[in-house]
């Protein structure tokens, strides 16, 4: 299935910002390709949505409703600011995988992606959605694992931009294509897709239940919906003020408007009609390896040089010398002013993810599999 690239006034700032960098190779030289400008307005916005420094309290239910309020610019402000940095020191796929031992960290994020296409019995020629499918990562080795065609939707101009360039340069054109839209409001017909998957994106949805009800419409009927869903465990007590804490610093490092408990998942998968045949933690597997090692710098875990490299940039050293050397940037006007802040915003969001998964308070992959009953 081929969807065409439609225009979009969001597509002016993504041009303003990005220019084109998103044709560069490397992503470390595509984050320093911005206009600096528009770089400093975006992380101005980014920041400002998070009202913690004005001694206001960010985990509220008016905090949390603002935010909702203005979900789009949230989400769209953080991926202008992280995608580059996400190619460069983790991959063209977005999201978290279990490790076993022995097991490099590439070939663990594909095992992640394949046992959800094993999951959903995704075979050749379906016809799959990928919702939130970022810079097209998981698409590309889906497509490859399984043959069939993966429509990727996104609402960010500029992933989808990298996306293309990617598909482009992998041959896969022809099988894979790319979308932008709101996930909210999904732009196909009724009963199009045999599957449809989201790895870690439904997560910025203001409404799970709405997300979900528009999978529901555009998938066929008796086909499956898998999602690893970003939630807060059982562990979690709103009335921690620890939890609470972890939980905002979550939202904020990943541009995130409002978490979902584990339980609020379950119920918004079943209100928008599915049937529920599957839901599991797999955080919670006794794997060998915790699914955080890497965000946490443990260097014992890594196997290859780029493993070591993805982790050693996690390290106390490895944040510290990429601040250092991002300011330096910025002061030589060689990086656009906010690069060195959005590393930071970053960091934080990795400290309390790691916080998060070690107290068991949160899981980036609770599996549900869902099925649209038969006409």
């Amino acid at each position: 299935m081929t969807v065409a690239l439609k225009e979009d006034p969001d597509l002016a700032l993504t041009k303003a910002m990005h220019g084109k960098s998103a044709e560069e190779k490397n992503a470390f030289f595509a984050m320093l390709k911005k206009n600096n400008a528009a770089h400093r307005e975006v992380t101005n916005e980014y920041v400002r949505r998070w009202k913690i420094e004005q001694g206001i309290d960010g985990t509220t239910d008016e905090a949390r409703k603002d935010r909702t309020s203005e979900y789009m610019g949230v989400v769209n402000n953080y991926y202008d600011l992280v995608t580059d940095f996400y190619e460069e020191a983790w991959a063209q796929s977005f999201h978290f995988c279990r490790f076993s031992f022995g097991e490099s960290f590439l070939q663990a994020l594909a095992r992640h992606e394949h046992y959800l296409a094993y999951t959903l019995g995704i075979r050749q020629g379906m016809q799959v959605l990928d919702v939130g499918c970022g810079v097209g990562g998981p698409a590309r080795e889906i497509a490859r694992f399984t043959g069939c065609q993966v429509v990727g939707v996104n609402n960010n101009g500029y992933q989808i931009a990298r996306a293309t360039r990617h598909t482009q340069k992998a041959g896969l054109e022809e099988q894979v294509s790319f979308f932008k839209g709101d996930f909210m409001y999904l732009d196909f017909p009724e009963n199009t897709f045999d599957a449809v998957y989201v790895l870690e994106a439904t997560c910025h949805a203001p409404s799970l239940q709405k997300v979900y009800e528009q999978i529901f419409r555009v998938l066929k009927p008796g086909g499956r919906f898998g999602v690893y869903e970003w939630v807060m465990t059982d562990q979690f007590d709103e009335s921690n003020p620890k939890h609470r804490a972890i939980r905002l610093g979550i939202e904020r490092g990943n541009g995130i408007v409002t978490m979902r408990t584990r339980a609020e998942a379950v119920e918004a998968i079943q209100a928008a009609g599915f049937v529920l045949e599957h839901e599991e933690d797999l955080a919670a597997r006794p794997d060998p390896i915790p699914w955080y090692y890497p965000i946490a710098g443990e260097l014992k875990h890594a196997r290859g040089l780029w493993d070591l490299l993805t982790v050693l940039r996690m390290t106390k050293f490895g944040r510290g010398a990429m601040g250092y050397l991002l300011w330096g940037l910025e002061t030589l006007r060689m990086a656009p002013s906010g690069t060195a802040e959005t590393a930071t915003e970053l960091a934080g969001g990795a400290d309390n993810l790691v916080d998060g998964g070690r107290l068991g308070l949160f899981t980036p992959m609770y599996l549900m599999i869902g099925r649209k009953p038969a006409l």
